[in-house]
């Protein structure tokens, strides 16, 4: 059963707020749809902030297309596609070794795709047990900086 609102609802807002990980759906230039992974956090019912890597596909698409959407799926079963317009908040996320543009989504949409009685697993990162304290800490710091971060 779908729902849909122009807003995150309470459920969704509080978890984006600590920040997860999401699926980033764009428009390529050959008009097929486009996936990235990638961090979000939402401050608010109405932005979701989140990340896009220098020279990708998915970049290009946003700066040509201004337009994407997330999925989101997270625990306690919240299932949700958000559908907005997307804009460069700042060139550069300073807590990733890489380079990577902090970015907006202006909600225009969210759909709950949850299904009574059906769970799903959450997206989560499974980091090399060599690296997951060094990759869990950075992901720990772009949360932080997007939650932060003011114009």
């Amino acid at each position: 059963m779908t729902r849909i609102t122009g807003q995150l609802p309470d459920s969704l807002l509080n978890l984006l707020r600590n920040g997860c990980p999401a699926l980033l759906l764009t428009i390529g230039d050959d008009g097929f749809p486009a996936t990235a992974y990638t961090w979000i956090v939402a401050l608010t019912p109405t932005t979701i902030r989140f990340g896009a890597d220098h020279g990708s596909a998915t970049l290009a698409n946003l700066e040509r297309e201004q337009r994407a959407s997330l999925q989101i799926i997270a625990p306690g079963n919240l299932i949700f596609l958000v559908k907005g317009s997307a804009s460069q908040l700042k060139a550069q996320i300073e807590a990733t070794p890489f380079k990577m543009a902090m970015m907006a989504l202006e909600v225009r949409e969210v759909k709950d795709q949850s299904w009574p009685g059906v769970s799903v697993q959450p997206l989560g990162y499974e980091w090399p047990l060599e690296q997951r304290e060094a990759m869990v800490a950075m992901e720990t710091a772009v949360y932080n900086e997007m939650r932060e971060w003011n114009a």
